[in-house]
């Protein structure tokens, strides 16, 4: 089976708190169309230590980071 892709995001609070976590690129897209969208409510996101449940109303910021570039030797 293949390993699912994932990526970081960083997510901003009103109030200063901010959270990082890795999840999969799709739930990372879906929260950034219900951000776009200007939906109210909460959005549940799997991550890999567990799942959050985010009140839309209250992120300021969501950030994605890049793929991170992996440092190590090949067995290639």
């Amino acid at each position: 089976m293949a390993e699912t892709e994932r990526v970081r995001i960083e997510i901003g609070f009103e109030g200063g708190q901010i959270m990082g976590a890795h999840v999969e690129v799709a739930a990372a897209e879906e929260l950034e169309q219900a951000l776009s969208s200007s939906q109210d409510g909460a959005f549940q996101i799997d991550a890999e230590d567990g799942r959050y449940t985010l009140p839309l109303a209250r992120i300021v910021y969501l950030k994605r980071y890049s793929r991170e570039g992996r440092v190590g030797f090949s067995s290639a």
